[in-house]
């Protein structure tokens, strides 16, 4: 079996160019579009993207719902909704780790083999970079561990402060300075 660490790798560039089984859409909980990451998934799908989300429930934070990814690479897109920052005094880092989890629980009873994620809340929602990559990080490498079940999962960082955020946190966790459990509030 490969190690968790093993499977996660780091990918500065553009999410909706991902060959992979699916993605990770950072949405807002009406799923119908938005900015960032999440207009660029719509746009790159096509409106059938658009018309599959107006049938699903809105998406509160920290969970996700699974759609197809239309003329994406990717066969399928996880849409997960994290956060607000709101000082990280707001239970911040476990919707987050929550948004994380689902997604690859989704994924994973997709059948998915292989994921991209962009860095959750970062955007619009504030969430600081280090802080957002180190609960992504934390959250993924706990799931994959008790789900040995996906060969590559990849954070597909836009930019490289975001990508140096990310390194920073797998060397970390690698190295034992993350705590491995996140801390219940």
């Amino acid at each position: 079996m490969t190690a968790p660490l093993d499977l996660m790798r780091i990918h500065t560039g553009d999410i909706t160019e991902m060959r992979v089984d699916a993605i990770v859409n950072a949405a807002n909980s009406s799923l119908l579009g938005g900015g960032g990451v999440d207009g660029a998934i719509h746009r790159k799908a096509g409106p059938q993207l658009l018309e599959e989300c107006k049938t699903l429930p809105k998406c509160p934070p920290g969970e996700a719902r699974l759609t197809k990814g239309y003329a994406l690479p990717a066969k399928w897109v996880i849409h997960t909704v994290g956060p607000i920052w709101h000082g990280g005094n707001a239970n911040e880092a476990a919707l987050l780790a929550s948004a994380y989890a689902k997604s690859l629980e989704l994924a994973r009873e997709a059948g998915a083999r292989t994921l991209a994620f962009p860095a959750i809340s970062t955007g619009v929602y504030g969430y600081p970079k280090d802080e957002a990559a180190k609960v992504a990080v934390r959250a993924t490498a706990e799931y994959l561990a008790e789900h040995p079940v996906f060969d590559d999962v990849i954070f597909v960082c836009f930019s490289a402060e975001s990508a140096l955020a990310h390194r920073t946190a797998l060397d970390e966790y690698v190295s034992g300075l993350l705590p491995v459990k996140q801390k219940k509030e």
